[in-house]
């Protein structure tokens, strides 16, 4: 079957409650001044600084940039990854400096998921089994973030899952996490890239995206172990201007607080004096 028509098949699985789609793949942002999104989703991508702007190897993501907001002064806070999901999660690296696995770091702080109890799902691609809390195959448990915190562990058997075609976006956050071959951080940039060009096309054309509801990031978790840890983090939602071009000094505990503000719960640690992406890109 073509590719178009996979995606078709998968996006026609998606609940609908909004009718027919109205805001084209091709121009998903600039569509509406009209905001009010109770759906945030972010896409994890790995290890590859800014210079992927405007690199021959990923014109999909160079798209997405071009057709929506792209932060260009957005740094990682550390490295190497597991420091940044845990920051990106619960507003602090948590004292954490490695890639250790969950048994290693057993978290009982709150984060993004506690907060919105189980109105969250992560989809975490070549995970064996839900909740997997070792690392396995192209599976790395130190790219999901949910299986450290132990306040959600019995939340994190239902919530966090092998990632599989339709997504159910009806959560209110949804955090997708591409294998290591296809996140860039094992195989070559134009690999992510493909990937990208598969699975956006359907967050894209889901109820909630089409409804105005839905607001996707895609960002990294560090660079490629530059002085400067600047990574690219593409904001996506109808009324996100086209083009939109924002200076403005972010870090992850940005992200969160625009995230943890969209969805009307408390700001944990470094969100709290972080500056929000929320007037600079409309949202």
């Amino acid at each position: 079957m073509p590719l178009v028509s996979v995606l078709l098949a998968s996006v026609a699985m998606i609940p609908s409650a909004a009718g027919a789609l109205k805001i084209p793949a091709s121009q998903p942002c600039g569509q509406s001044s009209t905001v009010s999104y109770d759906h945030v989703v972010w896409i994890m991508l790995e290890n590859v600084g800014y210079s992927v702007i405007g690199s021959s190897s990923a014109p999909y993501l160079n798209s997405l940039a071009d057709d929506c907001g792209l932060a260009t002064n957005y740094l990682a806070v550390s490295h190497p990854s597991l420091p940044n999901y845990v920051a990106l999660t619960s507003g602090s690296i948590q004292g954490i400096t490695d890639d250790g696995e969950p048994s290693t770091h057993l978290l009982r702080v709150a984060s993004l998921f506690s907060e919105l109890g189980e109105n969250w799902r992560t989809y975490a691609e070549s995970m064996p089994t839900a909740c997997d809390r070792v690392t396995s195959g192209e599976y790395a448990a130190r790219h999901n973030p949910a299986v450290y915190y132990l306040p959600i562990a019995s939340a994190c058997e239902r919530e966090d899952v092998p990632l599989k075609l339709p997504m159910n976006l009806n959560s209110a956050f949804t955090m997708v996490v591409p294998n290591i071959c296809n996140d860039m951080h094992s195989c070559p940039v134009s690999t992510g890239d493909d990937w990208l060009r598969r699975y956006v096309p359907m967050i894209l054309a889901s109820t909630q995206y089409q409804s105005g509801s839905l607001a996707l990031f895609i960002t990294f978790d560090e660079n490629d172990n530059q002085a400067v840890n600047q990574v690219p983090t593409i904001v996506i939602a109808p009324s996100v201007p086209r083009g939109e071009r924002v200076a403005d000094a972010f870090t992850h505990y940005s992200l969160l607080r625009t995230t943890e503000t969209l969805l009307k719960v408390p700001l944990l640690g470094g969100a709290k004096t972080a500056r929000s992406m929320i007037a600079p890109f409309h949202l």
